[in-house]
């Protein structure tokens, strides 16, 4: 009987998650080819990329965890049959999200100076900059897109987003080849190239949605809600209630990766394009963790919205289910792969032996970061967002950073003791938060 009753629920999740999954894949999948591409040239540009990322991804993340603050606003409106509070909600994002995207681009463009300052090679720094402003000017578009790309996901259309990340992803990958090689008599740009064609492919997103919502009627209806008096600071400042939480968090989370990376550059450049090649992959798997965290809070925020606590705990028990089957089949893979893996974005052997040693420590965490994402999924489903702010931080800034630097550093373990930073971070913050939706689970049901 409950074998019976968790597939349908299995059914229900990845039909949603499946989409996200194909959007978050393609993403990952575009920072694969470019790293893939631009490692062809060695291992300095794959370095440079690296480091431009990481210092540019620190800003990006909090800027667009903003953003996820919508999609449970718009979940709890779409649910109780509210379409013109939720095209409210949508209508004010543009604002919020648009305003948010000129503060990081602002942010990121003060930040130049500063890389020459943050301990990496010179040489690592002068090549990495180009790359970096063509990705600071990324961030006006895609907060755009972010207003769209949100607002599906609360009305629980997820497959619009896939279509449209899938092919600005194409996008990209073809002007990489064009601009990373001079390829069709264009200039040959390295690891700038990879900058550029990011930026191409993110004014692409917020036009193919807005052509979207202009030719479908099922999405135009909202669009016709859309009036100048619906501008109001009661809905912006619920979707920065709601989003200033998760951003935060996810700007620690996001710091504690993107400060690992430069601490990478402390040992040396080959090991910053090992770590980066561990990342990536990494990144890779989890993109799949994401999708379902995202479908998770779909589903969740629904729930939410009808008062059914049993069919929530039912689908927040689903998530977890299929999250631990992705960990096991990546923790597996990763371990047994880790040379031929690292092998496919260098020839560089120096840089493959550290890659494939920091696989063993990626295999190690997909646990902990499994839970630990999927729990987030559901208590942002169920708008209970403060407390996973101040989780990250005890896990990420107070543990994690500390931790890898005291084991790689202060212990002489290197890169891996970095690593082992990040393990017992995210086992930390997967305790909490399953402790967390253990207790808020409990009053809603008491509350009936």
């Amino acid at each position: 009987m409950q074998l019976a009753l968790y597939k349908e629920q299995y059914k229900k999740t990845l039909r949603l998650a499946a989409p996200v999954m194909l959007s978050q894949v393609g993403v990952s999948a575009v920072q694969l080819f470019d790293n893939a591409m631009v490692g062809q040239l060695g291992a300095l540009p794959l370095a440079a990329v690296s480091f431009g990322g990481s210092v540019f991804f620190m800003v990006f993340i909090f800027t667009t965890g903003l953003a996820l603050g919508l999609t449970p606003l718009v979940g709890e409106q779409y649910a109780q049959g509210r379409g013109e509070e939720a095209a409210r909600y949508f209508q004010n994002s543009f604002v919020l999200f648009g305003a948010a995207g000129l503060t990081a681009f602002g942010v990121l463009h003060a930040l130049v100076p500063l890389m020459y300052h943050m301990g990496q090679p010179r040489e690592v720094v002068d090549m990495a900059i180009p790359y970096y402003r063509w990705l600071v000017w990324s961030i006006l578009p895609y907060m755009v897109f972010c207003s769209f790309k949100q607002f599906l996901e609360g009305v629980g259309n997820t497959t619009v987003n896939m279509v449209i990340i899938v092919t600005a992803n194409l996008i990209n990958i073809f002007c990489n080849w064009l601009f990373i090689y001079g390829h069709w008599g264009f200039p040959r740009m390295g690891a700038e190239g990879a900058g550029f064609a990011t930026f191409i492919s993110r004014v692409c997103m917020p036009v193919f949605a807005l052509a979207v919502f202009v030719l479908a009627p099922k999405f135009k209806a909202y669009l016709l809600h859309f009036r100048a008096r619906h501008f109001s600071w009661r809905h912006q400042r619920s979707l920065l209630r709601m989003g200033a939480p998760i951003a935060l968090q996810m700007l620690m989370e996001g710091a504690a990766f993107a400060l690992t990376s430069i601490m990478m550059g402390w040992i040396s450049t080959t090991v910053i394009a090992g770590n980066q090649i561990a990342m990536t992959v990494s990144n890779f798997a989890f993109m799949i963790l994401v999708g379902l965290s995202s479908a998770t809070t779909i589903r969740i925020s629904h729930e939410y919205g009808r008062a059914d606590w049993a069919e929530l705990r039912r689908a927040a028990n689903a998530s977890y289910h299929l999250g631990l089957m992705w960990n096991t089949f990546t923790a597996l893979l990763f371990i047994t792969l880790r040379e031929p893996i690292a092998r496919i974005f260098t020839t560089d052997a120096e840089a493959v032996q550290v890659a494939a040693h920091l696989l063993i420590f990626v295999a190690a965490f997909q646990f902990s970061d499994g839970l630990q994402s999927i729990t987030i999924g559901i208590l942002r489903g169920i708008q209970d967002v403060k407390r996973i702010m101040l989780v990250a931080f005890l896990s990420y800034i107070v543990i994690n950073l500390p931790v890898g630097y005291l084991l790689a550093f202060t212990l002489g373990l290197g890169p891996g003791g970095l690593w082992m930073g990040f393990i017992i971070g995210l086992s930390v913050a997967a305790v909490q938060l399953i402790t967390r939706f253990r207790r808020q689970y409990r009053r809603l049901a008491e509350r009936g």
